[in-house]
């Protein structure tokens, strides 16, 4: 095993002659695609890794210049691809992942087929004629947050990102992965991904994109995936699931997964 997928605890499962790669979000690693990943390794080659910072990873090789942008994912991405010698793939980004992609692809369009993004978004602050989700305000106290007593954000944030019951196991599992993260990483990582402006790079997003989002979703307001769609100078489809939450593919599977896969396995109509 090669150095870079050590440091992402990159795994390999399934065959196939298509690979996919599903890439996770912020406070989450892998884990949060174990509904998906038995529905894929039947067909198809599955790479699954975890971002740096993210709790499953060395908290040494975490580093906080690289990752002031989202530009240090992106590079991780193609080495991962890289190093597995990955010639071709599709993926699956959830959340920040689906900008990592997008940023990837515009360098090596060739080592991506499509990209499904799900809750994706190119900037959550407002702005003039644009709706984000956040105000700067928002942003701050939520930083503010994290960093004067990180465990009780987490307990607070989970079920707001998740949505739906408080009990929920996606809940619960949302703040194990949430927890797992040291606590100034996690500040790092989140002021990175809140306060990013990817807007600009659209327009150089050759490859097709899969826009799948929840009709709610504490991060995305809906608005943000008919932006994208009109934004993505390639060819993309948008659609919105009636699920609830920023993890769809963890709390709502039943819903989610047959949407995945469909857009998975077939192309955008020309």
């Amino acid at each position: 095993m090669g150095i870079v997928e050590e440091a992402h605890n990159v795994k390999v499962l399934g065959s196939g002659d298509q690979i996919i790669v599903l890439a996770h979000g912020f406070g989450t690693d892998q884990s949060v695609w174990k509904h998906l990943v038995p529905y894929l390794v039947e067909d198809y080659r599955v790479v699954l890794y975890d971002n740096m910072g993210a709790g499953t990873t060395n908290p040494d090789y975490f580093d906080f210049n690289r990752y002031a942008t989202l530009e240090g994912y992106a590079y991780d991405l193609l080495a991962i691809l890289e190093e597995l010698q990955i010639e071709s793939c599709i993926f699956v980004g959830h959340s920040v992942s689906c900008m990592i992609g997008a940023m990837a692809s515009i360098s090596r369009p060739d080592l991506f087929t499509k990209i499904v993004m799900i809750s994706g978004s190119p900037r959550y602050l407002n702005d003039v004629d644009y709706f984000g989700g956040f105000e700067q305000e928002d942003l701050d106290q939520l930083f503010e947050a994290m960093q004067s007593n990180y465990k009780a954000w987490c307990s607070g944030f989970a079920p707001l990102a998740v949505g739906g019951d408080m009990e929920s196991v996606a809940v619960q599992e949302f703040s194990r992965t949430l927890f797992n993260m040291r606590p100034d990483i996690a500040l790092s990582v989140a002021q990175t991904i809140f306060q990013s402006d990817m807007r600009q790079i659209l327009s150089l997003v050759t490859v097709p994109c899969h826009i799948i989002q929840s009709m709610k979703d504490l991060a995305v307001p809906v608005v943000v995936s008919e932006y994208l769609h009109r934004n993505i100078v390639g060819d993309s489809i948008v659609e919105v699931m009636s699920s609830d939450g920023h993890l769809p593919q963890l709390s709502s599977p039943d819903t989610v997964i047959p949407v995945l896969l469909r857009h998975i396995r077939q192309n955008i109509a020309q």
